[in-house]
């Protein structure tokens, strides 16, 4: 029995998919199967039932595998105790991102993070709230950022900063010849939103202060979903509405045609509580503790300010 082949038939029974099972493991098919097998033949007993798709414990693999689990936690609660102790940081960090923030936000602190923490290998998948909170559960990934807060048991909800938000308005727009706009002088008339599933859509009809039945049946020739930013900037340029950004996504922004078209907001200004979420029994607290560090210093210093601020939960 070796800690890979306990690690593999977690995997399994995290993914129920062999093939997807050791794609996450970094091997191929044939070596997973093989090595479960190997386990099976090892402890005399079927830990997963093959004839049924997709493939599922037995009732005593179950056992088996919640076991595993223990054994694995408490082989990296090892290294992790010797780790903090000596001041290193070897292993793997992974972390899932929502669209909302991964293109803006990774550009920043993943460099300066690798070259301080070479030990660590990162591996980052960009991902939708319910998503992430599904691979916490799973302990696919290790850590998830996010916007705040969820609320889930047993997870510890971590800020990292406040986002504020900005309007991104068309040139034929009423709104757009004021210097800067009230929240409430938003409208569900012309707003713009990302598909369902994106928190940023759910933020967006708050500001507007409509339900999703509302802007759903609002009177208007066309009813625009985006499944990305990018997107809905190119709608407003089009003078297709106005749609909201996070402050990160305008400082992505280089040209001055674009740019015309940010509007910020009177105080209170609109903002998102961004930040971390893990489990209480993660092992590797020391290396988030890191990662809140590097973003911390690398993002501006106006999103750490939560004074005169709207917190769009």
């Amino acid at each position: 029995m070796t800690l890979a082949q306990l690690y593999y038939i977690v995997a399994l029974d995290s993914f129920r998919h062999f093939g997807t099972a050791a794609n996450h493991c970094f091997v191929t098919q044939p070596t997973l199967s093989m090595q479960i097998q190997k386990l099976e033949e090892e402890l005399g007993i079927f830990i997963f039932d093959r004839s049924k798709q997709p493939v599922v414990p037995t009732d005593i693999g179950a056992k088996v595998i919640k076991q595993a689990k223990i054994i694995l936690q408490e082989s990296e609660r090892l290294q992790n105790i010797i780790d903090s102790e000596t001041g290193t940081y070897n292993g793997t960090l992974k972390i899932g991102i929502i669209p909302t923030i991964a293109p803006y936000l990774i550009p920043l602190f993943l460099r300066p993070f690798v070259e301080k923490y070479p030990g660590i290998e990162i591996i980052i998948d960009e991902i939708t709230t319910k998503e992430i909170l599904r691979a916490l559960h799973k302990d696919l990934i290790d850590v998830g950022i996010l916007a705040l807060p969820v609320n889930i048991p047993d997870f510890i909800e971590q800020t990292l900063y406040y986002e504020p938000f900005v309007a991104y308005i068309h040139k034929k727009h009423p709104l757009f010849n004021l210097e800067k706009i009230d929240v409430d002088s938003l409208s569900r008339d012309d707003l713009l939103l990302l598909k369902e599933g994106h928190c940023l859509r759910g933020q967006a009809l708050k500001l507007c202060r409509t339900s999703e039945k509302e802007w759903r049946e609002n009177e208007r020739k066309v009813l625009f979903e985006s499944g990305t930013i990018d997107t809905l900037k190119k709608l407003v340029e089009q003078n297709f509405g106005i749609t909201l950004l996070p402050y990160l996504a305008v400082k992505d922004i280089q040209s001055k045609e674009q740019l015309s078209l940010v509007r910020e907001f009177n105080p209170p200004v609109p903002k998102r509580e961004i930040g971390l979420i893990y489990s209480k029994t993660l092992l590797k607290k020391h290396f988030v503790e890191a990662l809140t560090q590097e973003i911390q210093k690398v993002i501006p210093k106006i999103l750490l300010e939560k004074e005169n601020s709207l917190i769009v939960k």
